[in-house]
């Protein structure tokens, strides 16, 4: 069986680094001793190979390859950011714009419409830009027909355009008498409404 000869390998490692004695032979070097002859012999084996850069890595925040750095007065993507500035985005990347507006037109109706409007009217639905208003009474509820123009014009200004398309009036409704699956037909109560 052929051995093998480590020690002609091992031998030219430890000159590299330098831990051989000016006889050639290992000095009586123990413990720490020992290793700060060998990390003083790797700083100069480093040295003299020159300077060696590491490679960059990205991090993600630009696409320079400069060092990160404070944003300082500017403002920067890095900086804190407001609250709605980050839910106004997040509402857009989840498509929730249609769900917003329309959120937006039932919280501000009276702000949006007007005081005297919204005390005589209010929003019940919105479905596929079909706005439906229950007005308090007939009266109103011609009144709105009338103004319908402007009213789609306030809404548009203060949701946005292309929420309300078309805008549907109903007057008052009467109540119902009719409670349950099963009832008997006729005429119903005898009094009027409206």
């Amino acid at each position: 069986m052929d051995s093998v000869d480590n020690t002609s390998t091992q031998g030219s490692a430890d000159a590299q680094l330098g831990l051989f004695g000016p006889d050639g032979n290992y000095p009586q070097l123990r413990g720490s001793d020992l290793a700060k002859a060998a990390l003083q012999a790797a700083k100069d084996a480093a040295a003299t190979a020159g300077p060696r850069r590491s490679p960059q890595v990205k991090r993600g925040f630009g696409t320079s390859r400069r060092r990160r750095r404070w944003s300082g007065a500017q403002p920067d993507e890095r900086d804190p950011q407001p609250l709605g500035r980050l839910a106004s985005r997040i509402a857009t990347e989840r498509g929730w714009g249609g769900q917003l507006a329309t959120g937006q037109l039932f919280g501000k109706w009276s702000a949006i419409v007007g005081a005297d409007v919204a005390e005589h009217a209010q929003p019940v639905s919105l479905r596929e830009g079909e706005l439906t208003v229950q007005a308090a009474s007939t009266a109103w509820a011609t009144q709105l027909r009338l103004l319908q123009r402007q009213l789609l014009a306030k809404i548009a200004a203060g949701v946005g355009n292309g929420v309300v398309t078309t805008l549907k009036v109903h007057g008052p409704s009467a109540p119902s008498w009719r409670h349950g699956t099963r009832h008997v037909s006729g005429r119903g109560p005898r009094d009027t409404y409206g």
